[in-house]
């Protein structure tokens, strides 16, 4: 005699277990646990009490040691480095205020819903990126594929990181060693930044364009050596320097995750914190300096008609996306490990509000010093204005080198780019490490040493960007690993949730969490709202690509195609494991196959018993 869960019980995989003390209950109990581990029936041998503890020990997931652990996490990974040097400068381009429009407007209709969909999936489902799609099996090569982006990103960011790292060292000394010519690495055109500006009035040409300053020289030639790189097919040798910075970054990273969220959690309590209080004290520091509100009223300046300009709205959309920092996996990840009654609702919300003010608030800090440069060498706002590293790395630290205490502004800002890449860096990481753990139990069981091959492992590739052509090789991965695939993948994410999973079923699966329904503006925002939005931005990141660039280099036609392939590596992943799936799964008819590939894994006995779901139209237009 086989037990069966019937589908009206509408019960879930991953509740809590409940002690029972009759035996009918007993064998409840086991069918639960063994619907956790994929089972959907099981014999009705009763078992032993004591057995029935350790099968629902073996299920129990960890969780995290406090909800502040999550909420620090969740907003340490969204808080990264294109809060400081991307936002500010897009706002500032793109008619200042009124970028914000485009802004708050796809904030509200994709980008919350879209962290509000993924928090709600790993918390119900309590698995990683991949295995959480036993709610739809032929879709887990989504979870393959940010997987693998993660990995991608984690090559290069990892990089950033230790710039960082190695300008704080070299920060400690009474005299910045970006302020002024004369050092080793300093080419004889090297210019000081008092003379340059002088010719600038006469020319017309950007101060941040220049590359003969000494701040500028420091970056590429004393840190990146491009100098001595004519381009991407001549990379040369790792740097010494840079390898001890990033073996020092990937053992910070180890040691943050080898025990799991318990460790994470703690750490983020200085890394998630830590850059607020900077970006609090640099904007005091400011605003007291002159020029710092010109800086400002440039940054707030109002210009409406740039919002007829449809690249400002695909640039909005854009950053709304990657800023939230959704489909890499890592809120499905961090989800995972929360109580299974756990407000998610109200998380998605703060935490993606808390974000985008970040985003809007360190753009104070950043224009009140380009203010003061701009007035310092006599030349507009514009001139000084940029994004990227250009900003952290060069305009910003010549600007502090100029102030008084310099040693000290400088060390805490670099202090504040180093933690905000590396809590970034780890939501990455534990999206790989959860997301194959739960996939292949003996890599769960060895955590500490499959954490160690992660990071190890993304430390040797990382080492091809520290080369003498390095940076070439950082600009491809950055434009291809993580461009248009992460896009194509949240948008297939979205599609299977929303449409083959299905609002309805998702809405009640957080209804038996949290005890209430989404409302109708997040059930329309699933369904129809966010894979248009993200079909859109799809296709603009298509027509807007171009031929790789970095400065006045541009890359060789193979290069484009090697970045194509990195996207095409992760991008394939989605049909080719739908192609495998539907062609293994064990099925009498055609029909019954396409239903095994579709339907949530706990309901396998219903196809079984040939009550295969139906997709009438009730069920595609419900909301």
């Amino acid at each position: 005699m086989n037990i069966q869960v019937l589908p009206d019980n509408k019960l879930s995989s991953v509740d809590p277990l409940k002690s029972y003390n009759n035996v009918e209950k007993k064998e409840v109990e086991l069918i639960l646990v063994k619907d956790r581990n994929g089972v959907q029936y099981t014999n009705s041998s009763i078992i032993a009490a004591s057995s029935a503890t350790e099968s629902a020990e073996e299920a129990e997931r960890e969780t995290w040691g406090k909800k502040i652990d999550f909420l620090l996490s969740v907003i340490g990974f969204a808080v990264d480095l294109a809060n400081v040097w991307r936002f500010p400068y897009l706002c500032y381009k793109n008619g200042g205020g009124a970028f914000l429009i485009p802004y708050i407007l796809f904030l509200l209709i994709a980008g919350m819903p879209l962290f509000y969909m993924e928090l709600a999936l790993g918390q119900y489902n309590r698995e990683g990126a991949a295995t959480v799609w036993k709610i739809c099996p032929v879709f887990k090569g989504v979870g393959y594929t940010v997987i693998l982006i993660a990995l991608y990103v984690g090559f290069y960011y990892n990089v950033i990181i230790a710039w960082s790292l190695f300008y704080l060292y070299s920060s400690f000394t009474l005299e910045l060693p970006w302020q002024h010519c004369g050092n080793v690495w300093n080419s004889p055109n090297c210019t000081d930044p008092k003379v340059l500006s002088g010719s600038l009035l006469k020319n017309g040409s950007s101060y941040s364009k220049y590359k003969i300053t000494p701040a500028a020289e420091f970056y590429e030639r004393a840190v990146l050596h491009l100098h001595e790189s004519k381009g991407i097919q001549d990379l040369g040798v790792p740097q010494l320097r840079l390898v001890a910075c990033l073996v020092v970054v990937v053992f910070i990273l180890y040691f943050s995750l080898w025990k799991g969220v318990k460790s994470s959690g703690k750490v983020v309590y200085i890394t998630a914190t830590m850059p607020y209080v900077v970006l609090f004290v640099l904007l005091i520091r400011g605003i007291t300096l002159p020029g710092a509100m010109d800086g400002i009223r440039a940054y707030l300046h109002i210009d409406f008609k740039q919002l007829k300009n449809p690249k400002v709205w695909t640039e909005a959309a854009t950053q709304i996306f990657y800023s939230l920092g959704a489909g890499f996996g890592v809120l499905i990840a961090f989800s995972s490990y929360n109580k299974f009654d756990n407000n998610c609702y109200r998380d998605a919300l703060l935490t993606s509000s808390i974000n985008c003010v970040t985003s809007f608030f360190s753009g104070f800090a950043i224009f009140s010093v380009l203010g003061y440069m701009a007035q310092k060498h006599g030349v507009n706002i514009k001139d000084v204005a940029t994004e990227g590293a250009g900003l952290v790395f060069i305009i910003y630290p010549e600007a502090i080198s100029t102030l008084p205490g310099s040693t000290f502004w400088a060390i805490v800002f670099f202090i504040m780019l180093l933690t905000l890449g590396i809590d970034s860096s780890m939501g990455g990481m534990e999206a790989v490490i959860t997301g194959l753990s739960d996939d292949f139990k003996f890599l769960k069981r060895n955590r500490k040493l499959f954490t160690f091959a992660t990071a190890f492992g993304t430390f040797l590739f990382a080492l091809i960007c520290i080369t003498n052509g390095g940076i070439y090789v950082l600009t491809l991965l950055d434009t291809h690993a993580a461009g248009t695939a992460i896009l194509f993948g949240v948008l297939v994410e979205a599609v299977g949730v929303s449409w083959f999973y299905g609002v309805d079923r998702f809405s009640d699966d957080i209804e038996h969490m949290m005890g209430f329904k989404p409302g109708l503006y997040w059930r329309l925002c699933w369904k129809f709202v966010s894979p248009v939005f993200l079909l859109f931005v799809v296709i603009a990141s298509i027509v807007n690509s171009s031929d790789l660039k970095y400065d006045e280099y541009t890359f060789p036609k193979w290069s484009n195609y090697v970045g194509w392939g990195i996207a095409l590596s992760s991008i394939l992943l989605v049909p080719f494991y739908a192609i495998y799936k539907c062609c293994t799964v064990k099925a009498d008819t055609l029909k019954q196959r396409i239903a095994y590939c579709i339907t949530p894994e706990h309901e396998y006995h219903l196809v079984a018993e040939g009550k295969i779901r139906q997709f009438e139209l009730n069920h595609w237009l419900s909301i």
